[in-house]
């Protein structure tokens, strides 16, 4: 039942690694992420050091947002230019984030600075969701009209900025700077926090750049996984944290997990995915602030202290 992982120098249940992996499998199909912002902490709590489990989860990602990917360009749900902006970006930020996980290291509060993001931008970001598709949920049932996912306001700065592009797959017309940024925030995320970054790709796409649903988690996917696959290749090469025993246990389980997830897909209305998404997130976030509540008083136990 366990097993033995040479790199993060640990024992392992290994159906309970699994495990992990189908069920952030499943969230990648079903939502467009890579599910890094759930497995990180998960692999840490059963004993994966935090940067073998962030460079190792990113791997992982690859393997869950393939199979999802697959699905969902068999469905025709991938904007491709959209990808490719999103894509340039993506290899950009990985590539820096990897040389600035070097730097975090050496730095003694490195841990609590990134918990401390996790917990304001899961925060906001799954507070925003959930409020944001209650009231959407009550204007369909009260038969108010709702704004379309392609009705993109053409006022306001994005309209100013250069490199105007109409994305013919997703109905919408913006600059195409918006998602070249987006690809390198969330190419630094992934190198940094082990993360594909769908958590917060997803809203931005569907709030800000006001794409529709089925085509948000398909990009998203296509974007998350060709920056993984980057970021992983650096991560093994440079900093040497990449198990990949513990990512192929994660990975048996993610690619049997996205597709069930993308099948689930299918039988979900849009906002009824973005409530699910956002109350997932909420948990995560609530689980990282008591992490960063509790961590003092066991440290003091430990110290012998009262």
């Amino acid at each position: 039942m366990y097993m033995y992982l040479p790199i993060a120098l640990t024992s392992v249940n290994y159906l309970l690694v699994i495990a992990l992996g189908l069920s952030v499998g499943l969230l990648s199909g079903l939502f467009g992420v890579g599910g890094g912002f759930l497995m990180t902490p998960l692999l840490m709590m059963i004993g994966i050091p935090p940067t073998i489990a962030a460079a190792t989860d990113a791997n992982q990602i690859v393997a869950a947002s393939s199979s999802g990917m697959f699905t969902h360009w068999r469905l025709g749900n991938v904007d491709y230019k959209m990808g490719i902006y999103l894509l340039i970006g993506g290899f950009m930020g990985g590539a820096a984030g990897v040389q600035v996980i070097k730097l975090l290291s050496a730095t003694g509060g490195a841990d609590f600075l990134i918990k401390m993001t996790y917990v304001v931008m899961l925060g906001l970001v799954g507070s925003f969701m959930f409020v944001e598709s209650l009231v959407a949920m009550k204007k369909s049932k009260s038969g108010k009209p709702t704004a379309s996912a392609a009705a993109t306001k053409k006022g306001g700065i994005m309209s100013l900025l250069p490199l105007q592009t109409y994305f013919e797959k997703s109905g919408v017309t913006f600059s195409g700077l918006v998602p070249f940024g987006l690809g390198v925030f969330v190419g630094i995320l992934a190198a940094i926090m082990g993360v594909g970054g769908g958590f917060l790709m997803v809203p931005i796409m569907i709030y800000m750049l006001r794409m529709p649903m089925h085509v948000v988690v398909g990009t998203s996917l296509f974007q998350i996984l060709f920056t993984c696959i980057e970021v992983t290749f650096l991560q093994a090469y440079y900093n040497r944290t990449v198990d990949f025993i513990l990512a192929l246990l994660l990975l048996i389980g993610s690619v049997f997990g996205a597709q069930i997830g993308a099948m689930l897909g299918k039988k979900l209305h849009g906002e009824q995915l973005k409530i699910l998404l956002s109350i997932i997130v909420l948990a995560v976030t609530v689980k990282l602030v008591f992490d960063l509540v509790l961590q003092p008083a066991n440290l003091l136990s430990y110290a012998g202290g009262h």
